[in-house]
């Protein structure tokens, strides 16, 4: 099921959207990478754009940025054209790249005082250093940084214009556990001082935990949007287990209201039931009774045995499959 949604968010409701897409198409040629895609992202606010590599969501980014004029439809950041970058424009929005434009051979702090020296009311060096956890590597050539240290470094120059739009493509791509946390909570305080965020992301957890609305993209197009749980709603409860070695997945039994599937889960044969229709939570439960009947009949243990709802990954790849299922059959 992939049914797109509008929602309004309650950060949305008395304001005027910061970003508003309407019908947006975007081509290279004779390829459409984006497909009449519609939404608003209001002030204080983050909206998560995921998808699949190629689903359209740097396209759609950069032509918020302005270095893409739309094929078609339209895009406005606090209602102005963004193609350009117009004046208007430019001390209100900021973004972090999946490749950053910085010199390797400037140092961190000289990094951040050229930055500062664009700005118009920049926060203090020491100030942005310490939001982002680079204090200590102010002296460092940007060069030495690791990768996760250089997607800080990206935010912090970021963020120092003190934007009112903020977009953020792919930011922790390289950030160990520990920095990505740590990340978070500096884009959920700039939520709270009222920014309005676009985020990309490949973590889906990522995701779920910073935004207050999501939309997920394939080929183009938005499938489904809303808030998580608006989105997670028609994709199923899950019963999933460890295939057991001695019984062949032709073996599984019929349960009721489920349709099974089998694949690999961190390396082990994973078979998941999947559980639809109105109250799935009752169905789900009432389906487990016969699985662990079968279960005694066949004198066999379930290992890791779990019921859950559908996740943000359940959804995904659903979204996915279904695609690839349709291409197929075109």
């Amino acid at each position: 099921m992939t049914t797109a949604q509008q929602t309004t968010p309650p950060a949305a409701v008395g304001a005027d959207p910061a970003i508003s897409v309407r019908d947006l198409r975007q081509s290279y040629g004779d390829f459409e990478a984006v497909r009449g895609i519609s939404f608003d992202v209001a002030p204080g606010e983050l909206f998560a754009l995921l998808g699949t590599n190629g689903a359209g969501k740097t396209t759609t980014i950069e032509t918020l940025e302005g270095f893409r004029r739309p094929t078609g439809g339209s895009v406005r950041v606090f209602g102005t054209d963004p193609y350009g970058q117009p004046a208007e424009l430019r001390e209100r929005m900021d973004g972090v790249l999946q490749h950053s434009g910085v010199f390797g051979e400037l140092t961190v702090a000289e990094t951040v005082d050229l930055s500062r020296d664009l700005a118009a009311d920049p926060r203090d060096r020491a100030e942005v250093l310490e939001l982002v956890d680079l204090a200590d590597k102010a002296k460092v050539a940007v060069r030495q940084l690791s990768g996760g240290q250089r997607r800080r470094l990206d935010l912090g120059l970021a963020v120092l214009s003190r934007p009112e739009v903020l977009f953020l493509d792919e930011p922790t791509t390289g950030m160990d556990p520990e920095a990505r946390r740590e990340t978070w909570k500096i884009i959920k305080g700039l939520v709270a001082d009222g920014v309005a965020i676009l985020l990309t992301t490949h973590y889906l957890e990522e995701a779920e935990r910073l935004a207050d609305r999501l939309a997920i993209m394939h080929r183009g197009e938005v499938k489904v949007e809303g808030v998580l749980d608006d989105v997670l709603v028609g994709w199923g409860d899950r019963i999933g287990f460890r295939l057991p070695g001695r019984i062949r997945s032709e073996e599984l039994p019929e349960l009721p209201g489920a349709t099974v599937a089998v694949g690999v889960r961190e390396g082990d044969p994973w078979v998941v039931y999947t559980v639809n229709g109105a109250d799935t939570a009752r169905r789900a439960h009432h389906a487990m009774g016969p699985l662990l009947s079968w279960a005694d009949q066949h004198e066999t243990t379930l290992e890791r045995l779990e019921l859950r709802s559908a996740s943000l990954e359940d959804v995904f790849l659903g979204i996915v499959d279904e695609g690839a299922a349709d291409l197929a059959t075109a």
